[in-house]
């Protein structure tokens, strides 16, 4: 089967090879044939080494399919089903999941270090233990998440990685309150969804920061009041807030500059949120003092913040009624053979998503 393949990390394009197989069908696990995956930026920040992730292996983790085959012992899906495929599954019974912290579940990470393809040369690791950027996958069958016949696979997709980390960083981790102000920066397909759920939860100021133009006007029109550069901030901080700083800042970047300018502009009392996936070597620094004495919360989100499951029917819920817009996330298409055009796409900022289509 054709899977786009990263030899080593910091290279910056994929290989396309037909001559790959997917491994570890067996018991309680399934084999989708994916039809739809986003490129979401961690994909990038593990080609890049960001993110830790052996190699070579098959980026991808934002993904949807069908199943083809089911091992002994799985209940939850049978062939034929569409699904979304979840990068972070709950194991449901480790200290996390007992605590009805799901999303921090550690049994979705250990599949990062079994490779789950192979080719004619070795072995090959799938990106989060999964890998969507290829014809076929084998998972645990937790990663498998049934979902409605009126879901496109696109929309799907979409929901298996950044819309559910940006709209549950703003519903399930801040907790936005109707009337406030709101700041996100950094404004590709996550932050554009942290957009859309401040929008919401009534948030009567969402200022977008952005260096792109073309994503700064998209963010207009999911929900922003107001667009600004990163250079233009300090002056909507004044404008909108009379310089006392937001009730609520998004970090969507993941680095640790943007961070601290989240933070200096968080009001003494307000949130800052960091939705962005960095660098372990990248630190934020913070002077005691100013902990104490500003008392800005600094909440982490990690996919959403909150009961994975529940948030994908919580989105699809909200599309169906028309409260959100996904499919006009969707900026770009290309089939899997033109992949490094995607990530070109990503890297200059020109797309929200891009969906590969295979």
């Amino acid at each position: 089967m054709r899977a786009a393949v990263l030899h080593e990390i910091g290279q910056d394009k994929l290989e396309i090879f037909d001559d790959v197989e997917a491994t570890g069908f067996g018991p309680g696990r399934v084999r989708i044939r994916v039809r739809a995956t986003g490129l979401c930026h961690s994909d990038l920040s593990a080609m890049a080494g960001v993110l830790p992730q052996p190699a070579p292996f098959i980026p991808g983790h934002e993904g949807a399919g069908e199943i083809l085959e089911v091992g002994e012992g799985v209940t939850n899906v049978k062939a034929g089903d569409r699904v979304v495929v979840c990068w972070l599954p709950a194991c449901g019974a480790c200290p996390a999941c007992k605590r009805g912290q799901t999303e921090l579940c550690l049994a979705g990470f250990m599949n990062a270090g079994t490779p789950n393809f192979k080719r004619p040369g070795g072995d090959v690791f799938g990106f989060a233990g999964t890998g969507t950027f290829t014809e076929e996958v084998v998972v645990d069958a937790g990663c498998a998440v049934p979902i409605p016949d009126d879901v496109p696979f696109d929309i799907a997709a979409l929901i298996g990685c950044g819309v559910t980390t940006g709209l549950g960083a703003a519903l399930n981790t801040a907790d936005v309150e109707a009337g406030s102000s709101v700041a996100v920066i950094g404004c590709g397909g996550v932050g554009v969804s942290a957009i859309q759920g401040a929008r919401l939860r009534g948030a009567a100021e969402i200022v977008a920061v952005d260096p792109v133009l073309s994503r700064r006007e998209a963010a207009l029109k999911f929900g922003a009041t107001k667009a600004v550069s990163p250079d233009e901030l300090p002056d909507a901080k004044q404008s909108v807030t009379a310089g006392e700083g937001f009730d609520y800042v998004f970090e969507v970047v993941g680095r640790s500059a943007t961070a601290r300018t989240a933070y200096e502009n968080t009001r003494r009392g307000g949130t800052l949120v960091v939705v962005g996936a960095g660098a372990m070597d990248d630190f934020l620094q913070l002077n005691m003092f100013e902990l104490f004495f500003d008392e800005k919360r600094i909440l982490p989100s990690m996919y959403g913040g909150g009961d994975v499951l529940r948030s994908y029917e919580r989105t699809i819920a909200l599309w169906r009624a028309g409260r959100i817009d996904l499919e006009g996330l969707i900026t770009h298409r290309v089939p899997l053979v033109d992949i490094n055009e995607a990530l070109d796409q990503m890297r200059t900022g020109v797309s929200l998503r891009t969906c590969i289509e295979i």
